[in-house]
């Protein structure tokens, strides 16, 4: 008879989750068992950093990120689940726990954790006995990836998860669909499509508006076969920026708070706005104002939920993104010309071109952050996928990182500074063939420095660039560079290439403009996790962004 820790580590197996994301020691049993069968245990250097690279693996893949701490670790674990609660991510997060024999006796290091998780997952369920495991897992997996996806958690009896080593008897297979999302596809009602397609074709200025359900969907295939085919512009979240190249005409850039004005422009001029897979929140709508609540709507997601949640709608349809957009394609097939709409489109995208090429182009020292960034898109090879950071990254990322080529994809932070590290090291593990790019800044580097070690431990072959203007720039404003007040903002110097060398990670420090395509060349071709360093000037703010009424901010006005 096998054990449930054979039972986890085939499973895992047989649904191709390969990767278990974990801190010591929990489940040693199950670890051993997982290594016998093909799946690769990363230990990371915290519990948070291991959600997030679980949480990456999950982003990058669609399959389920698997995390897991010993009982007095749950509560650090359980952190790191924001991030892809937020983000529709499906994370399984195993932890260990109290039993009927220590619970309530002040057991050492026991604390009733679950109500932590219950409220940054879609589920949390204790497992007694090993009898129950291969129900519960499998119900987990289920909760994880239907419907819009999400973390769940299941608190296994015994500090270490020991509950696991109790043998089983012939316990059935788990439904091995339900280990990816989307598992289902669910189309919308024939009515629905009508009337949305009506809506759409009776439109003189409409506009796609694309969330990160468009990631949860896999669905950037038929986006942009939607979008070209009814020649629809589409403003997007920088989670879904990718899902048009940056040179297609239809591609009008990020909208909302992280984004490009001229994108908010066009979507406040819109007469129709089409939401697919974003769930309306403030950040891609500037709190509400762009577009206008009461613009004619019709919203597409796979929650129901979330239809109409901020904005009224002509109708809402609720499945999947990639099918609804596919039904939506066939049932509106014929479009009335707008040649007036795609010239305003067409001249909103030369005016941001206008505005910022100079600067994007900028010999400036210390070097700007838009040129930084036009130069690591200038070296993005194919496929590469680029995982950004919060705050000032974002931004940047959002208004001048440009994805161009062939399969290339970002993803996004949904708001937890320090996430993109250890989550392009998971990102790495789901996609080892394919080139991945952290994007990020000193501050949120700092969060999880030490992931530097595992990464060459287990060779994850990351690219690291570091836009290092050693303060938490985005603040300067809010503490007026008062010298009472600048310790809470700006940094002592910090060599970041000295560290990484430190740690026995390639390293390499960039200050001149020119210098930046030959690091990326050299990172990219090295069979090693490398760092670069590049000295970024710190008195460069982004702009406000742009909403209806007010004057648009750009560089030259700013500084």
């Amino acid at each position: 008879m096998r054990t449930a820790s054979d039972y986890l580590a085939q499973t895992m197996a047989d649904c191709g989750l390969d990767h278990f994301f974990h801190m010591p020691l929990v489940l040693p049993n199950a670890v051993k068992a997982m290594q016998r069968v093909g799946v690769h245990p990363i230990v990371a250097h915290s519990e948070k950093a291991a959600a997030y690279m679980a949480d990456g693996y999950a982003r990058a893949s669609g399959k389920i990120g698997v995390c897991a701490a010993q009982a007095i670790g749950a509560a650090n674990l359980a952190a790191g689940l924001l991030d892809a609660y937020m983000a529709r991510s499906p994370l399984l997060a195993l932890t260990g726990g109290g039993t009927p024999q220590s619970r309530e006796r002040n057991t050492y290091q026991e604390v009733d954790q679950r109500p932590i998780y219950a409220g940054l997952s879609k589920m949390t369920a204790r497992v007694e006995t090993a009898t129950r495991f291969p129900d519960l897992l499998g119900q987990a997996m289920r909760v994880a990836t239907s419907g819009a996806p999400g973390p769940v958690h299941l608190e296994l009896n015994g500090f270490t998860g020991g509950v696991l080593d109790e043998a089983l008897a012939d316990p059935p297979p788990v439904d091995r669909r339900y280990a990816a999302a989307p598992p289902v596809r669910h189309a919308a009602p024939h009515d629905d499509i009508e009337a949305a397609a009506r809506a759409i074709t009776n439109a003189q200025r409409p506009i796609i508006v694309a969330g990160s359900g468009i990631r949860a969907s896999r669905a950037q295939d038929a986006l942009a076969a939607f979008s070209r085919a009814l020649q629809l512009p589409l403003a997007a979240s920088l989670d879904a920026k990718a899902a048009l190249p940056e040179s297609d005409p239809l591609s009008v850039g990020p909208v909302g708070k992280y984004s490009r004005e001229t994108a908010n422009m066009a979507v406040s001029e819109a007469d129709f706005v089409l939401f697919v897979g974003t769930t309306t929140g403030s950040m891609v709508s500037w709190d509400w104002h762009v577009p206008k609540p009461g613009v004619p709507a019709v919203q597409i997601d796979v929650d129901a939920r979330e239809l109409g949640r901020n904005y009224p709608l002509i109708v809402g349809l609720a499945g999947d993104p990639a099918t609804i957009l596919d039904q939506l394609r066939e049932a509106a097939r014929e479009q009335p010309p707008r040649d007036a709409w795609l010239k305003r489109i067409a001249a909103l995208r030369r005016e941001w071109r206008d505005a910022y090429d100079a600067i994007e182009h900028s010999e400036h020292l210390p070097m700007r952050p838009e040129r930084l960034c036009r130069a690591l898109s200038d070296t993005l090879p194919d496929g590469a996928l680029v995982v950004v950071d919060t705050g000032h990254t974002a931004i940047w990322a959002a208004r001048h990182i440009y994805l161009d080529r062939p399969a290339q994809g970002l993803l996004r932070c949904a708001g937890s500074l320090g996430w993109s590290y250890p989550a392009a090291l998971g990102a790495k593990c789901a996609q080892r063939d394919r080139p991945v790019v952290c994007f990020t800044g000193d501050g949120a580097l700092l969060y999880h420095l030490s992931e530097m070690e595992t990464s060459l431990r287990y060779g994850i072959n990351t690219v690291t660039v570091i836009n290092n203007n050693n303060s938490y720039s985005q603040e300067r404003h809010i503490w007026e560079e008062d010298a009472v007040s600048n310790h809470n903002w700006l940094f002592k110097p910090v060599s970041y290439a000295k560290v990484a060398e430190a740690f026995g990670v390639k390293s390499l420090a960039v200050e001149q403009p020119r210098d930046i395509a030959s690091a990326m060349k050299d990172a990219l071709q090295a069979k090693t996790p490398t760092i670069i360093e590049v000295m970024a000037d710190r008195q460069v703010s982004s702009p406000p962004a742009w909403r209806p009424g007010e004057k648009v901010v750009r560089p030259k006005d700013a500084y």
